[in-house]
């Protein structure tokens, strides 16, 4: 084990540089915070490129001689997104990875951290095989993502696509669009085959006109209140559990 107690230390400049995407992008990595986060992390395929544990903190089982470092509770603090870290963090390398499967989800400009992370912990509990996001969606590995969605970026392979709409051109299943003026959704679970994709829109925003067209299906839940629609995040978890789940309907 190494100890680090400079803020200087250039190990510490890169690991708090990866707060932003620009510098997950630079390093080739993202950080995970918490026990139970660098757990899922630990035993997951992706590569462990460095522990980081406060001085005082027992190291978990198995923890990597040649890559766990000890630093003071102010450099972890520097290091981590949360105001209270736990006292555990690790620095994980990014990988490319290709969505592929019969049961798919799209996010179109998904914003929202908490959204982008709720959807991906419910995709994982739904047992969805990927997700496509485009590059206007916030990132799953950012900090605030991967504690929204409980570690489930470890289980389920998520894809970041430039050009959303081409892509669901090429997929050879349906593809529902989730808006406002589409057809009943739960009359058109009878007619769809075991293999689709949903596509989830931008919070205020909707499906971009581009993707849209790329949708076979327009869908849209029911809404008996005087609410007009519903979080990006509800409205997802609705429609995946409704459409995995139809032989319970």
């Amino acid at each position: 084990m190494e100890k680090i107690t400079s803020m200087h230390n250039p190990r510490v400049q890169a690991w708090r540089s990866l707060k932003t995407k620009s510098g997950r992008e630079a390093e080739g990595a993202f950080l995970v915070e918490g026990f139970k986060s660098v757990g899922e992390a630990l035993s997951s395929s992706f590569e462990l490129l460095a522990l980081i544990v406060e001085d005082g903190t027992a190291l978990p089982s198995g923890a990597p001689e040649g890559k766990t470092f000890v630093v003071p509770a102010h450099l972890m603090a520097a290091v981590c997104d949360t105001k209270t870290p736990q006292g555990i963090a690790a620095v994980m390398r990014l990988k490319p990875r290709t969505v592929t499967g019969k049961r798919l989800l799209a996010l179109d400009g998904v914003q929202d951290p908490g959204n982008v992370g709720t959807i991906l912990r419910t995709a994982d509990a739904a047992g969805l095989d990927g997700i496509l996001y485009s590059s206007q969606c916030a990132d799953p590995y950012s900090p605030k993502v991967l504690r929204a969605s409980m570690g489930s970026v470890f289980h389920l392979p998520v894809e970041e696509v430039p050009d959303l709409a081409a892509r669901l051109k090429t997929v050879d299943m349906p593809v529902l669009a989730s808006r406002l003026d589409g057809d009943p959704f739960f009359p058109i679970l009878k007619t769809l085959p075991d293999t689709w994709c949903l596509i989830i829109g931008n919070e205020g925003n909707g499906i971009s006109p581009e993707v849209t067209a790329s949708a076979s299906h327009l869908v849209r839940l029911p809404m008996h209140g005087a609410a007009e629609s519903l979080n990006a995040a509800v409205a997802a978890g609705i429609m995946m559990y409704a459409l995995t789940n139809r032989q319970d309907l």
